[in-house]
Formats: structure tokens, C-alpha cells, sequence
């Protein structure tokens, strides 16, 4: 695995339920995702994790409240969302700002999403290692880019 390893939020580490809407951290009910506690406990021996979210309502600080409800915000380094980096995915923009705050290059880093278009694609166009988190038969994906079906098996992959 690459030194830096960016996590999509909701449906990635988190369950976004649907029933729900304004920020995580109020939701009367919150859960994450299965293997994540074991998959990022793994991970962050040799990676340093961030939370990469496209989340409309949170800032920072509320998605590392709704994280600590499920006991997976002390292996989170850092979180960026609109808010903080002033763009939203897809925009390229927005993860060339995580790039530029962590001074890293897009080959030190891999982003692990359950979007496609959101996550997987501008990431795989700026060079970063992509792993596409798909609970089913996953779409055609481009050369290069990573599929799994839980974060189980993402730790098989480092």
C-alpha cells in the first residue's frame, strides 16, 4: 500500500443510511462499515490515513465526531471535505488540494471509494492508486484500478 491512503466516508467507512439527511454526527443511529475497524487498524501501522468526503453538510470536525461514534477516528490522520478544501467531488481540484496540503504526489497516495465517478475516475486520471470498494458485480473498470467487495479485502491488498 502507499504511504498515504485516502478513505471515502459515507458507504466507504461509514453506512450512509438513507432514512437519515443533515450531518452524521446527529443521526440517531450510525454504523461502520463491515471490516473497517480491522482494515484500517492494519492499515495504519505503515500508512497514514485521511478521510476524503464528499459530504455536503459536514465540516471536518463533524465527520470526525460522527467517526468517533464507531471508534474508527483515532486511525484518521486528517479529513478534507468541501468545506476545507473549497471543492467538491468529482472536481479534480478537490484532491489536487489534499495533494498539495499533504505535499505529496499522486503516486505516494491511494483513494479508496465506493464511486466510481466520484472517487475511482478523477483519481485514477490525476495518477493516484485507486481501489473502487464495490458490494456487487462492479462496472467495467479501467486498467490499473483496484476492485474489492469489502474492506476485509482491502487488507490482503497491502
Amino acid at each position: 500500500m502507499t504511504p498515504v491512503v485516502l478513505f471515502d466516508w459515507g458507504d466507504t467507512l461509514m453506512v450512509d443510511y438513507p432514512q437519515y439527511s443533515g450531518k452524521m454526527r446527529d443521526w440517531p443511529e450510525v454504523a461502520a462499515l463491515p471490516g473497517a475497524h480491522e482494515a484500517l487498524a492494519h492499515l495504519c501501522r505503515r500508512s497514514i490515513l485521511h478521510v476524503a468526503s464528499g459530504a455536503g453538510d459536514s465540516t471536518a470536525d463533524d465527520i470526525r465526531l460522527a467517526l468517533s461514534r464507531v471508534g474508527l477516528d483515532r486511525f484518521i490522520t486528517g479529513i478534507f471535505c468541501r468545506q476545507n478544501t473549497g471543492f467538491a467531488k468529482p472536481d479534480p481540484r478537490f484532491f489536487r488540494a489534499i495533494l498539495e496540503n499533504l505535499r505529496v504526489t499522486a503516486g505516494a497516495v491511494t483513494m479508496v471509494g465506493d464511486s466510481l465517478e466520484k472517487d475511482i475516475l478523477p483519481c485514477h486520471r490525476l495518477g493516484i492508486r485507486t481501489v473502487l470498494l464495490s458490494g456487487g458485480e462492479p462496472p467495467p473498470l479501467p486498467s490499473g484500478v483496484g476492485c474489492i467487495r469489502s474492506l476485509h479485502e482491502l487488507v490482503c491488498l497491502t
